[in-house]
């Protein structure tokens, strides 16, 4: 099939720039299925960080990735604090914004001004040629804020320093997922983010 769906799409998108040995990060790790996807990507001597607020997403996590979990760090944080934690250069990021799936709590959700900082300062962590993908769901309360806020800031990066793409299936019900995706151009000093 030549038409991905937006979640096989991310994933062809990320195997395509990140090498084995590099590092990458999971920016939402949820029920940890991009986490394990990266780790197996990075291969054995690379390495994954995966944030998320929710403990119980961290506990999927690490059950899902089992011998992997080596390669991995678990942070019980936002990902907006990815500065503190990861050194660049980074071979790519995964974002699935939204809630965590099957949660008992659905109000917990990603916002805007912590997933454009994460954003942010994972462009200035990225390789040149580096590829940062971005799941967009909007279809719950807080969701069209945080899609329309971050169509903003894309749109504002310069193109000669990043190539950002939409990618989505036009005729598709209940509200399905976009990918956004980030890929830089150059190594570029990323000027301070100015809400």
């Amino acid at each position: 099939m030549m038409l991905k769906r937006v979640l096989p799409m991310t994933k062809h998108l990320i195997a395509q720039t990140v090498e084995p040995g590099e590092t990458v990060v999971d920016a939402t790790a949820g029920n940890g299925n991009d986490t394990l996807f990266l780790a197996e990507l990075v291969g054995e001597d690379g390495h994954v960080f995966a944030f998320d607020v929710q403990q119980a997403a961290l506990d999927a996590t690490s059950a899902r990735l089992g011998t992997l979990n080596d390669r991995t760090t678990l942070l019980l944080e936002s990902h907006d604090k990815v500065g503190q934690f990861v050194e660049g250069p980074i071979g790519g990021a995964m974002f699935n914004l939204g809630y965590l799936p099957y949660s008992d709590d659905l109000s917990i959700i990603t916002k805007p001004k912590t997933t454009i900082q994460a954003i942010h300062t994972l462009l200035g962590l990225l390789k040149k040629g580096g590829i940062i993908t971005i799941s967009v769901y909007d279809g719950h309360e807080g969701g069209p804020e945080e899609r329309d806020a971050l169509l903003a800031y894309v749109k504002k990066l310069h193109q000669a320093d990043v190539h950002v793409i939409r990618y989505e299936l036009l005729n598709q019900r209940n509200n399905p997922p976009f990918l956004i995706a980030l890929e830089k151009m150059k190594d570029f000093d990323v000027p301070t983010l100015v809400e």
